[in-house]
């Protein structure tokens, strides 16, 4: 089950996030996958593409049982976007927002997985994102809207690749959004650096620190009030070395 194959990859990303394995006596096993009706040529699909013993699913990292927080990235070379596209099929959504904003979504208890989609959307649009899990369900709520959600969606879902028919034609139909005139664009997120953490701390004035870094006084008592209450950590010690 070669995963450089994008079918292949893209159904393991599917199965990681919608699939269940179940453990038999021996090399026997069990693997079930719910899928709406309407999608069921999907799972015909799959069973076209699965002539394996079920071990090398979870040779590849499929676990059996339980498996929301501990499945990752395969650690073999595997076809990226369409492992992805599998994971956003099971898990994700795309389409339009209650304001007709393009959008990419994907709910995942893992941390590999989502930490995964963050750096791979990364190199696409440019955006980057910060992980947090929700209060509420305790899972990742990784979003894209607008123009980072057009040019995800035209990479994940590209012409002629295996998906749920919904959602490529969703995916599709992301191009023709076009931002209003007049809408403002976000700037881009500007990361701290630990060079910055430590002048911030140095300084230790929010005015100062602002004048000299070239953000805003605001930004620097955030950030200071962040590394003063262990919210985030405190920069490394620069080495004699490097002073």
């Amino acid at each position: 089950m070669d995963l450089t194959v994008p079918e292949y990859a893209y159904m393991f990303g599917f199965l990681q996030a919608d699939g269940h394995l179940a453990q038999g006596v021996g090399r026997k096993g069990r693997l079930t996958v719910e899928i709406n009706a309407k999608d069921v040529g999907l799972l015909r699909r799959f069973q076209q593409l699965t002539p394996y013993y079920r071990t090398a699913l979870n040779d590849l990292g499929l676990p059996y049982g339980s498996k929301s927080r501990t499945v990752a990235p395969p650690t073999v070379a595997f076809a990226r976007r369409d492992y992805l596209r599998g994971v956003v099929d099971a898990d994700g959504s795309v389409g339009r927002t209650s304001k007709g904003f393009p959008f990419v979504s994907l709910t995942t208890a893992s941390t590999a997985v989502a930490a995964y989609l963050c750096f791979y959307a990364g190199k696409v649009t440019g955006s980057e994102r910060t992980l947090k899990r929700n209060a509420r369900d305790d899972v990742y709520n990784v979003l894209y809207t607008k123009e980072n959600a057009q040019l995800l969606a035209a990479d994940l879902y590209y012409d002629g690749c295996l998906s749920l028919e919904r959602k490529q034609a969703a995916a599709d139909a992301l191009s023709t959004w076009i931002r209003p005139a007049g809408m403002r664009v976000a700037p881009a997120r500007r990361r701290w650096t630990a060079h910055e953490d430590r002048v911030l701390l140095r300084l230790d004035d929010d005015a100062a620190a602002a004048a000299e870094l070239g953000r805003t006084e605001k930004s620097c008592c955030i950030r200071r009030w962040r590394l003063r209450t262990g919210r985030t950590p405190m920069p490394a010690p620069v080495s004699p070395s490097r002073k």
